[in-house]
């Protein structure tokens, strides 16, 4: 079974975030047309002929737009090509051009994609060059200046404005396959800014709807908001073949991402760890009360979300789906994090160590599977425990449902906390689900639960056990 044939409640969105969304969705001014004093590529020498460099064009209207104070930008629906490299600057041996830089504006800024797609120009290059142009190989870490290329360092950066900020029907093409790849910089692998979309401190409220950002050398969305922002949404959104994360947001409270997909990261031309789906890392500011609603993390060479450093609590997931086939499910050590009708692939790791039941990380009404055999890659999955919990406490799962039968095993735990759950294992090794049983639940298989505190009902491969 795929993942996208796995059970959805797509009919729940609808009525999920309505009075945020709708607050937000007016204050962006989201009408069906722009206004007649729209900004315009084309305005400014702009071909959108998919051959000619319209970096030019790009950086003069972002300038007007600028001096505006905002305002909206309307595309075509054909392709810009974009990004240059401008000779020796700041730390560059190739230095990029500023593309569609929006910064610090005090009105609404509208992007109208229409479903035009910005592209980058091929041949360009990325990760470290001698001076001459050829591929410099070193030894990690490596941050010396002078060495590294990007043909962008942002394809859209929307930084400091105060007013709503809305971008919808857009593609943005960062063409990995025909860069010039040089040698990796940073601690590991090839960390040069080369992003999608960057939303950067902005308080007013943000909406992007239908944006597919994919094959960008580094990530395909960046999101970091101060404290205080005014709620946001991310809707439909797929972020897919980028190097290293599919989104990367880090810092930022009350952002809702609905129906969106992050995918295939890591699985083009080169990777970058961490190689997620979704990477939560508190940098910039705290991270609070972030819902992701129908969302897809599949395909990825990293986790399909992680959330491991930084100042990061309060995350829910309602009705999404995870698929762990090169690398585990799902990360989330960070408190109160909470999985709701969610599906899950292959393993999850690394929940939160909680001493208070009301931190720790909760699963209710999920299904647990390792339905495939094989990854996209046609590798063999490396097979483990469905849940591995090592010693993290208060884990807890109700009404869950693990299934297990191409060689992974039932959860390994020592404090969980399984309410009214149902765990099936055809074959394989040794399950060992031990910790906290409640309510009334079934297990069939391999399995061994000393240790374990039975308050409720459970019934092993037929015989039951109570209090």
């Amino acid at each position: 079974m795929k993942i996208s044939e796995l059970v959805t409640r797509r009919s729940l969105i609808i009525a999920a975030g309505s009075a945020t969304a709708g607050a937000m969705l007016a204050s962006c001014a989201d009408a069906k047309t722009p206004a007649s004093a729209a900004f315009t590529p084309e305005a400014f020498g702009a071909k959108g002929d998919g051959t000619t460099d319209d970096t030019t064009a790009f950086q003069r209207l972002a300038a007007a737009v600028n001096a505006n104070g905002g305002g909206e930008i309307v595309l075509r629906p054909v392709t810009y090509l974009v990004g240059r490299q401008e000779g020796v600057r700041g730390g560059y041996a190739f230095a990029p051009a500023a593309l569609l830089a929006l910064k610090d504006c005090r009105l609404p800024v509208v992007i109208w994609g229409n479903g035009g797609r910005l592209r980058c120009a091929p041949h360009l290059r990325f990760g470290t060059f001698d001076r001459r142009g050829d591929r410099h190989d070193h030894a990690m870490p490596f941050t010396f200046p002078g060495f590294s290329a990007t043909p962008y360092e942002h394809m859209i950066l929307v930084q400091g404005c105060r007013g709503p900020v809305q971008i919808t029907d857009l593609e943005l093409d960062g063409n990995i396959q025909q860069l010039r790849i040089g040698g990796p910089w940073g601690d590991t692998g090839w960390q040069i800014p080369a992003i999608g979309l960057f939303l950067s401190g902005n308080t007013g409220p943000v909406l992007v709807r239908n944006v597919f950002t994919h094959h960008h050398a580094q990530d395909g969305l960046m999101i970091s908001a101060p404290s205080g922002s005014a709620p946001s949404r991310i809707e439909n959104l797929r972020s897919a073949f980028n190097a290293r994360q599919g989104c990367s947001f880090i810092g930022g409270s009350d952002f809702t991402f609905v129906g969106c997909r992050f995918t295939d990261t890591g699985r083009a031309k080169i990777g970058s760890a961490p190689g997620a789906g979704v990477d939560l890392e508190a940098e910039s500011s705290p991270i609070r009360r972030l819902r992701f609603i129908d969302c897809e993390f599949a395909r990825n060479e990293g986790v399909g979300m992680v959330a491991d450093s930084g100042d990061t609590a309060d995350v829910t997931f309602d009705q999404c789906r995870f698929m762990g086939d090169r690398n585990w499910a799902v990360w989330p050590n960070k408190p109160r994090f909470r999985f709701t009708h969610c599906q899950f692939v292959g393993s999850i790791v690394q929940c939160f160590d909680a001493a208070d039941p009301a931190e720790g990380t909760m699963f209710t009404d999920c299904r647990f599977t390792d339905l495939l055999r094989r990854g996209a890659d046609g590798k063999p999955l490396a097979p483990g425990p469905i849940a591995d919990l090592s010693s993290a406490r208060s884990t807890l799962f109700r009404r869950c449902t693990f299934t297990v039968s191409h060689g992974f095993a039932l959860p390994w735990s020592l404090h969980a906390i399984y309410n009214s759950c149902s765990m099936h294992q055809s074959g394989g090794p040794m399950g060992y689900p031990r910790g906290i049983y409640r309510g009334t639940s079934t297990i069939v298989g391999k399995v061994d639960l000393y240790g374990s505190k039975i308050m409720g009902v459970v019934t092993i491969n037929g015989q039951k056990r109570t209090a």
